[in-house]
């Protein structure tokens, strides 16, 4: 992992948040604002890995965006087990802050372990706020035992809302259906993404971060939405060659 100076790090956040205001100043695909924004975690806050998990109509959480493939299927895990502490931190809507997993087995007895085989010895998770609604989690892996120093976790605070507003496109939240119909239109996004990520890795024998990237590739090259790219590709619009010859 490159090591950043105070200076260094300093001035990569605000660009970042300058980055991510900008975007959403006008029209962007939150697939990819958010899949730039848990980047951003993994770079400026000493975490191996990033993932955010959301709140669906239905109560229960599914996972919108992760760093690597390593750490969606970790996260996707806790959802299938209904157990960890990203799911504590949507359903408390506390920051769960877990300086070494180890320790932790007894509270979380499926997930620990299962972190552990992977690499992973500490976690932190946020949560997504809508005023007083929870809406979702972004959280944290670190590859050693480690806290978070506070300034950090307002940083990863700072993050979630920045999150948070780009799920919502809050000035456009007038009424609690709207707020259904945002939350929905992201999972939904999400979905087609991955299908289009199994179609590319099987056609070019990639893994699914090649095919992610390669995805992305092709939409700003195009400047596409990566959620319309992605469909395109499942519903066959678009060949898997167009997009693995790039």
């Amino acid at each position: 992992m490159e090591t950043l100076s105070s200076k260094e790090r300093e001035s990569g956040l605000l660009d970042a948040f300058v980055q991510l205001a900008d975007t959403m100043v006008d029209e962007y695909d939150i697939a990819e604002v958010l899949h730039e924004l848990v980047l951003c975690c993994v770079r400026f806050l000493d975490a191996a890995a990033a993932g955010l998990v959301l709140s669906d109509e239905r109560g229960g959480v599914q996972l919108l965006a992760s760093s690597t493939e390593q750490t969606r299927m970790l996260e996707l895990y806790q959802i299938q087990t209904d157990e960890g502490p990203c799911l504590d931190c949507v359903h408390t809507g506390q920051p769960v802050l877990i300086a070494d997993l180890a320790a932790e087995v007894d509270r979380w007895p499926l997930f620990v372990p299962r972190a552990l085989d992977q690499g992973f010895a500490s976690v932190h998770a946020v949560p997504l706020r809508l005023r007083q609604e929870i809406i979702g989690a972004l959280n944290l892996f670190g590859d050693k035992p480690m806290s978070m120093p506070e300034q950090d976790v307002r940083v990863a605070r700072a993050l979630a809302d920045t999150a948070t507003i780009g799920i919502l496109q809050e000035r456009a939240i007038r009424r609690g259906e709207v707020l259904t119909e945002q939350l929905q239109a992201a999972l939904n996004a999400r979905i087609v993404i991955e299908q289009a990520k199994g179609v590319l890795a099987q056609a070019g024998n990639l893994d699914m971060d090649q095919a992610f990237q390669a995805l992305r590739v092709y939409g700003r090259g195009r400047s596409a939405r990566l959620s319309d790219v992605a469909h395109e590709l499942v519903t066959g619009a678009i060949h898997p060659r167009a997009i693995l010859s790039k």
